[in-house]
């Protein structure tokens, strides 16, 4: 069995594999919640790990010799051919995510968008080269700094639900002026996309990606555990 876990900014998330196929995966709010459950790793003799944070420390040192463990960073052999002029500085979960998306759409242009914490847009060309994207701040990142960078705006959290043009209060406004950038921007990048290359998979990933499919324009794929999917496939690949 192998584990893969992937500690982002705002969740920890975990898969457990029988090879290629996913057995269970889990959400944690902490590093001492992963590590307490022992039940869900107990069978895993290999893993691998991404991090953008300095928790997944505690993790390696708990599971140190329990299992063979490898860390995802910028030296790590990858599927795809990186071609990112500073790949010391990619986010482990950019290329993961793109990895989970090539072995699924295997010799195809993808864009890969994972709306979480930030909004991240990767692409891979049918050959197999991750060659970049974008990044953007996501919608709790956008509420927060209406509240911090003015005194009157409050903090206000995103409502799924809200499907105005014309907000009719500060809060209406906030809403229609953060749901409806957010999903314009997005569209107006894929439509960009689109242009050079017609042919263009679009696979959704993150903790949003349900309510960007139900407003986006463009037909995508959504595939919640996509990093979880390209962890896997790096561990399958370097061992």
């Amino acid at each position: 069995m192998n584990l893969v876990v992937d500690f982002g900014n705002s969740r920890i998330k975990a898969a457990v594999f029988n090879g290629r196929d996913l057995f269970q995966s889990k959400i944690f709010n902490s590093v001492e919640e992963v590590i307490n459950d022992k039940k869900f790793y107990e069978e895993a003799s290999l893993c691998m790990i991404a991090s953008v944070t300095e928790q997944h420390l505690a993790f390696i040192k708990a599971l140190y010799k329990k299992c063979k463990l490898l860390e995802f960073t910028s030296s790590t052999k990858s599927p795809l051919k990186n071609a990112y002029k500073s790949t010391s500085t990619l986010g482990s979960d950019r290329l993961a995510a793109s990895v989970g998306a090539f072995s699924i759409y295997p010799n195809k242009n993808i864009l890969v968008i994972d709306a979480g914490t930030c909004l991240k847009f990767n692409f891979i060309n049918a050959n197999g080269e991750y060659l970049g994207g974008a990044i953007s701040p996501g919608f709790q990142m956008r509420f927060k700094s209406l509240n911090h960078f003015t005194k009157k705006l409050p903090l206000i959290n995103l409502d799924e639900n809200f499907d105005k043009l014309i907000g009719q209060s500060t809060e209406e406004s906030i809403l229609s002026g953060v749901i409806n950038g957010i999903i314009s921007e997005t569209d107006g990048i894929i439509d960009s996309y689109k242009k050079q290359f017609p042919d263009l998979v679009i696979a959704f990933t993150g903790g949003d990606c349900s309510f960007f499919a139900k407003r986006l324009k463009s037909r995508i794929f959504a595939h919640p555990e996509l990093i979880l999917t390209g962890l896997n496939e790096i561990l399958i690949y370097n061992s």
